[in-house]
């Protein structure tokens, strides 16, 4: 039983934990508005074709899954027409901005920059205690 609670050395956080900085949500703001406001608006609200980035139905698609796996959906196919037009790193700020804007606080420290980092976020659309 003892081997099975050190084989577990990350624990798992929720996007309620403060996870990434008003800087960086920020940064982001200014990258998203240059890279994904064209499809999902400045609102982030969709356009009937691209989802939106907030509110139920962005809770009902990622609710339980990681920001890893939302930002690698990112970083792979956005913008559809040229997925290079971002950089990771800009890509992340987009992520911070997208977490703000979902209504989660930010906190203290960064979101990370590897998408390891984010394996242990996990996106959860009530927060805990509710």
């Amino acid at each position: 039983m003892v081997g099975a609670l050190h084989a577990r050395t990350e624990q798992t956080v929720s996007t309620w934990s403060g996870v990434y900085t008003e800087a960086q949500a920020k940064t982001g703001q200014a990258n998203y508005t240059k890279v994904c406001a064209e499809c999902h608006g400045q609102d982030l609200n969709g356009d009937g074709y691209a989802p939106p980035l907030k509110g139920p139905d962005f809770m009902t698609n990622w609710n339980g899954l990681t920001v890893a796996e939302f930002f690698d959906r990112i970083r792979v196919s956005m913008p559809p027409s040229n997925p290079n037009a971002a950089s990771a790193k800009e890509k992340v700020e987009i992520v911070a901005y997208i977490l703000k804007e979902s209504g989660f606080p930010a906190g203290k420290t960064e979101l990370p920059t590897a998408p390891e980092g984010m394996k242990t976020i996990k996106i959860e659309a009530t927060k805990p205690g509710r």
